[in-house]
């Protein structure tokens, strides 16, 4: 056992690895020495210096775990090529590992004990042929998990195994409402045994046993409008067909969240919002629910038993339900951060969670450490991530990822990862420290990095607001803003936090109730709201004009695009604003008209990011960093195919000279442009 990190008193692992006192993923998040290139010249003769900073992220992160004897099996997220690990708990050791041929996240782990079978489903980028799903044999665990084929659904985001051996899926992310899928393991073929629910948007949830297999979905993203709730159907293997099973206290809830055959019957949790989630454990035979009650916190996963009582993960830690007794209680971790858990499993008396934070933690059932394993210590392949947002400033650079974010010193090219809870989809650097917007529902978060005190969180907001997705600094009122979308609910939010004071403002739907806030910008006091819609139908790309102290509409502009807003900077007197499909519409703000429009797709064929500096402004699209004159509105290309390695859409800021950091593939980037002479 000396391989594995004792069950006594310690630094949480966000402080340990915030001082580089860890091990493991530290060592190899060194980066060497910048180097530097020269894109092509510009008009007055100099050319762009490209300087690459390494990898903006480099950790293992993982997005699933299961428990297959002493074992315990995770599923990648956002690294390339995606992989299943097995550690061995005995050892503290990987002691197996997969590799995938497609996919860019494994969410979806299913074991099959009886035929000594792991079943892994993807996630994909795009939809297409290649298959989604996959069967490693672990009694020859040396040979890689072979392709069984493909459900229609893009993502693949839940798999159970009944005891015959068939494979049920589901997931989402296609055209279409998501489907029950099966695999038979006789035939081969994977067939689609319906759409129950027309309505939902995504199926997060299903489980099997001989004579049923049950479908758990709702609207956990792109809700609002006429999407489902929390809808959970069951399937009659035998005849056919789908019967609404849903608790009617899970109704208005915004979707089903994890399902789970155990001790003979169905464990059922909603993902909450506006309320807390529920649970819930049915009958197998009648359907008819034996316990329900409201949890502790917004979400309820991964659920597993020791003897009667049930123990699943919430945003916090893990909870025990005994819903005989209706006894529910928080488990008291101590000083172990497990961060977002995404696998439980009992092992004896004793349970084991996978944590986002990159590790395996086994705890006894009153929830006491008997050991840590650091997966990349452990062996696991410690790689380059997709990334969320980026900040400069104050000598460092900030890259955010999956359970945290990369802090790079310029002057020396030290790394060291920072951990938080979920991910920083955007950030801005204040006069040396950092404030990130923090996915999901985790409000803005602070980091002093001069202080050597931990990240830590300064303000909170309705978890419906759990997505932001675009930070800005209003100098005028010294207020960081925040634009915000409501995943459940359809709809979003203006953020504001205050520096100085500490005081927060959530301003709720401030352009519709249908368009969530993509994008911010600020000037002269005045913050530009750009909205979009996760919807197929309704408005959207409308630009509104707000007073972030007065939290009020001053005007706003109706672009007339068929496309959302997707950012919005200023200059001098403009307003800049990309749509979703690359048009530049430029606003005169005095007098609040279009003054001109262009389409700029060649180079901006979705996502985009803007700032100003150096009397322009720049844009980063997926394929393209390019400039806009703030004259003529003439668009240049500074980096061609920079192809940045985005998880949710490119992202570009500047530091107090600034210079320009985004990424180049995976790679940090900082860029000095010279547009003028």
């Amino acid at each position: 056992m000396s391989s594995l990190t004792p069950a006594s008193p310690q630094l949480s692992r966000r402080t340990l690895l915030a001082t580089g006192a860890a091990a493991g993923l530290f060592a190899l998040a060194q980066i060497a020495l910048p180097t530097q290139s020269h894109a092509a010249t510009t008009a007055n003769g100099k050319g762009p210096t490209n300087t690459a900073l390494g990898p903006g992220i480099v950790q293992y992160s993982l997005m699933s775990g299961v428990l297959v004897g002493d074992i315990y099996y995770v599923g990648s997220r956002n690294l390339e090529p995606a992989g299943v690990v097995g550690v061995d708990l005995t050892t503290g050791k990987v002691a197996h590992q997969t590799t995938l041929e497609n996919g860019y996240a494994v969410q979806a782990l299913a074991a099959d004990p009886q035929r000594n079978a792991l079943y892994i489903g993807v996630l994909q980028k795009s939809e297409g042929t290649k298959p989604n799903l996959y069967r490693w044999d672990l009694s020859t665990p040396g040979a890689p998990a072979v392709p069984i084929g493909r459900i229609g659904d893009r993502d693949v985001r839940d798999v159970a195994v009944a005891s015959d051996g068939a494979l049920f899926a589901v997931g989402g992310g296609s055209a279409t409402a998501p489907a029950l899928w099966q695999w038979n393991p006789v035939t081969g073929a994977v067939t689609s045994l319906g759409i129950p629910d027309a309505t939902a948007t995504l199926a997060r949830a299903v489980a099997a046993t001989d004579t049923h297999a049950y479908f758990g979905a709702g609207s956990t993203l792109g809700g609002g409008g006429a999407t489902s709730r929390a809808s959970l159907y069951a399937y009659d293997r035998t005849r056919g067909g789908f019967t609404d099973i849903t608790p009617s206290r899970m109704l208005a809830d915004p979707s089903i969240r994890e399902l789970a055959v155990l001790n003979g019957e169905l464990v059922v949790s909603t993902a909450g919002a506006a309320e807390p989630t529920k649970l819930a454990v049915l009958s197998t035979e009648d359907h008819s629910a034996r316990a329900v009650t409201t949890s502790i916190g917004k979400t309820a996963k991964n659920f597993t038993a020791v003897g009667d009582t049930i123990y699943c993960a919430n945003e916090t830690g893990v909870l025990a339900w005994d819903p005989a007794s209706g006894a529910l209680a928080q488990l008291d971790l101590g000083p172990l951060d497990l961060g977002e858990i995404w696998g439980l499993d009992a092992r004896g008396q004793h349970l084991v969670a996978a944590s986002g934070y990159g590790f395996l933690g086994e705890i006894t059932a009153a929830g006491a450490t008997v050991q840590t394993i650091d997966l990349s210590a452990a062996g696991a392949p410690v790689s380059a991530q997709t990334c969320m947002g980026v900040a400069a400033g104050g000598g460092f650079a900030y890259v955010g990822g999956n359970g945290g974010i990369a802090r790079h010193d310029l002057t020396t090219g030290e790394v060291v990862n920072l951990l938080l809870p979920g991910e920083a989809k955007d950030a801005e650097v204040l006069d040396g420290v950092l404030y990130t917007g923090q996915y999901s529902g985790q409000g803005i978060w602070r980091y002093d990095p001069r202080s050597g005190a931990p990240i830590a969180r300064v303000a909170s907001f309705p978890g419906t607001q759990n997505r932001p997705l675009d930070t800005e600094w209003d100098a005028a009122h010294g207020l960081l803003l925040v634009a915000a979308q409501a995943d459940t609910e359809g709809g979003g939010s203006i953020w504001t936090y205050d520096p100085a004071t500490g005081a927060s403002t959530c301003s709720v739907n401030p352009i519709d109730d249908i368009q969530l806030v993509r994008a911010v910008a600020a000037a002269d006091g005045i913050a530009y709201l750009g909205g979009d819609n996760a919807q197929k139908t309704g408005p959207r790309g409308t630009i509104v004009a707000w007073d972030p102290v007065t939290r009020a509409e001053l005007w706003r502009l109706e672009t007339g695009q068929p496309n959302g807003i997707a950012s919005l900077e200023t200059h001098g007197r403009n307003l800049f604003a990309l749509t979703l499909q690359g048009t530049l519409i430029v606003i005169d703000r005095p007098t609040r008209t279009i003054v001109h429009t262009a389409n700029l797709r060649s180079i901006c064929p979705g996502f985009s990011a803007m700032k100003a500096a150096r009397g322009a402004v720049y844009a980063v699209s997926d394929t393209t960093l390019f400039r806009i004159d703030r004259r003529t509105f003439a668009s240049t290309v500074v980096v061609p195919e920079i192809n940045g390695g985005w998880y949710s859409g490119p992202h570009l800021n500047i530091d107090e000279d600034e210079a320009i950091y985004t990424l180049r593939g995976r790679d940090l980037v900082k860029v000095v442009d010279h547009p003028q002479s």
